[in-house]
C-alpha cells in the first residue's frame, strides 16, 4: 500500500484519546508491527490484529484495509492477564 488514507471509526478515535495513544503512533504500529491474528473471513469487515510498541508499552491495533485506505477499528494496550508473556496469544 502506497500512502493510504487512514480513517479513525468513532469508536476508535474515542478510544485513542482515552488510552493516551497517538495517531503517530498508530500509523507506526501499523506500518512496523505484526500481525498477531487475522479475521480476514470476518463477513461485515475483514481485519488483523497488529502488535507494535511504544518503548516497553505494547499497543494492539485492530485494522481493515483496501488497496487506498486503512480502517482503524480499535486500539488499546492489552492486559497482561488477559495475554501470554509477548502479547501475541490470548490466554
Amino acid at each position: 500500500m502506497n500512502n493510504p488514507a487512514f480513517i479513525y471509526r468513532v469508536h476508535a478515535a474515542q478510544r485513542m484519546f482515552e488510552r493516551k495513544i497517538s495517531m503517530k503512533r498508530l500509523r507506526q504500529v501499523f506500518e512496523t508491527g505484526e500481525t498477531i491474528e487475522d479475521y480476514s473471513d470476518d463477513a461485515t469487515s475483514p481485519s488483523r490484529l497488529i502488535l507494535g510498541w511504544e518503548g516497553k508499552r505494547p499497543i494492539h491495533l485492530v485494522v481493515s484495509e483496501s488497496a487506498d485506505k486503512v480502517v482503524i477499528i480499535t486500539a488499546y494496550s492489552p492486559e497482561p492477564e488477559l495475554w501470554t508473556k509477548d502479547f501475541k496469544r490470548r490466554r
